[in-house]
């Protein structure tokens, strides 16, 4: 029987939490329960940090769980990029802030239980050598040999893969619920809003000396332009059963392209992406593809997952904005939430102690954003908020178009998601439909 839901649940009961009630004080609140809170919270309380996570439903009730959970500094084609919009030293603070988060994630799952499988990681091309090639350039000028790969193992035809070695993959539920143990949590905590220093929940509220916004998409419109500095973009998963074993993980340079991974006798082939609110591919363009190249396997399990992307491909982690110099955020990780995850807990943690990180420069959120994106961004907004709609997103007034696969009405401006009844499903509007 196939399940609409991640594999990730399967076998993983999550730690229960009580709801906050009455009022409270902290030195730093984290606002949300994803992998990046908990890795926050899970370093506060190594370094003796008082510190409140609240999240509003469970832990790794939102994306988190969705995750294909490969842990790689390599993170598509992006390091000739960045080259180009950061520079050498830029680009290299950035590689080296993933690879020292692939070897934190190393150190903390060697104590665990979590599947954790040492591989490399590779992104092919179907057509466009010349891609790879280019990326191979700029990696040796950041002074990193990069592997080389004819992809023989995929079932499509490609012109190679350039790879990174020792990259790994694991499963993201068994790792929090060992790295919850004991954390100062609370669940059914809904954030509602925020006067100057408190947080006002269903039930009480935190006031604090310090904010952590890390709600997957920022929460506060008033500040730092979020809304305009990301959009959101769904992709699909399918685990097909009885799978052939690949030496390495796999994702298509292309933004239509194939992902692969195994885990245990499963494969995970993810595809079908598409910008929240538009039509997409969708599980049936991985179906098609399964049907096509492993036409002897049975589908399992699928979910969908949903991510935020930035304007030059960098997440934004460090201060909120230059006019709330308390609170911080950690967002943008565009499809590469494991690593991103790491660095940020890493980042933000070393920025509330007073210590200077050597990785937060090239992920500043105040950093120039005057990009084509910019502008894309803000005139899709425009031209939706004069669109009629049977729906309309409580976020910002955007129309919502109605996700026939998903049944969901999704907000094509910002990436919110609701249910047939009105329900929340993904952020950033923080309540349901009216």
């Amino acid at each position: 029987m196939v399940e609409m839901r991640s594999i990730w649940t399967e076998d993983v009961r999550l730690p229960r939490f009580k709801k906050l009630t009455g009022s409270k004080k902290t030195d730093v609140l984290i606002v949300g329960g994803g992998i990046a809170g908990l890795l926050c919270a899970y370093f506060l309380e190594k370094a003796g940090v008082e510190y409140i996570l609240a999240e509003r439903d469970r832990i790794c009730s939102g994306i988190t769980k969705n995750t294909t959970a490969k842990i790689t500094s390599q993170h598509g084609l992006i390091y000739h990029k960045l080259l180009k919009s950061v520079g050498t030293e830029k680009a290299k603070m950035y590689l080296d802030a993933n690879q020292d988060a692939v070897r934190k994630f190393a150190r903390l799952l060697r104590r665990m239980d979590c599947d954790h499988e040492v591989k490399p990681s590779y992104v092919y091309s179907r057509k466009d050598k010349k891609k790879l090639e280019k990326e191979a350039e700029a990696l040796s000028k950041i002074g990193f040999q990069p592997l080389l790969s004819d992809a023989g193992e995929l079932p499509i035809g490609t012109v190679g893969a350039i790879g990174f070695a020792g990259q790994a993959q694991f499963h993201p539920l068994k790792f929090l619920c060992r790295i919850a143990e004991g954390l100062n949590i609370y669940e059914d905590t809904f954030v509602r809003e925020f006067t100057e220093n408190t947080a006002h929940t269903e039930e009480g509220s935190i006031a604090f000396d310090r904010l952590i916004f890390a709600t997957h998409f920022p929460i506060d419109n008033k500040h730092g332009m979020y809304a305009l500095k990301m959009y959101q973009h769904r992709s699909y998963v399918i685990a097909l059963e009885g799978a052939p074993g690949l030496s390495g993980m796999y994702v298509d340079e292309a933004v239509d392209g194939l992902s692969f991974r195994n885990y245990k006798n499963y494969l995970l082939l993810g595809g079908g992406a598409h910008k929240t609110g538009k039509i997409g591919g969708n599980w049936e363009e991985l179906r098609n593809c399964a049907r096509l190249y492993y036409p002897n396997l049975d589908e399992k399990y699928y979910w969908a997952a949903q991510d935020c992307m930035t304007l030059d491909g960098i997440p934004y982690i460090g201060q909120y904005s230059r006019s709330m110099p308390n609170s911080y955020v950690a967002s943008g990780f565009n499809k590469w939430g494991m690593t991103s995850s790491m660095a940020a807990a890493s980042i933000l943690t070393d920025l509330i102690l007073g210590k200077e990180n050597p990785y937060a420069p090239v992920f500043s959120p105040s950093r120039n954003m005057i990009k084509p994106q910019l502008f894309v961004n803000g005139c899709s907004a425009i031209v939706n908020l004069f669109t009629i709609s049977e729906k309309r997103c409580p976020h910002l007034g955007c129309a919502l178009q109605w996700n026939r696969s998903e049944h969901s009405w999704d907000c094509p401006c910002h990436g919110s998601r609701f249910d047939g009844f009105g329900k929340l499903l993904d952020n950033p509007a923080n309540g349901d439909l009216q």
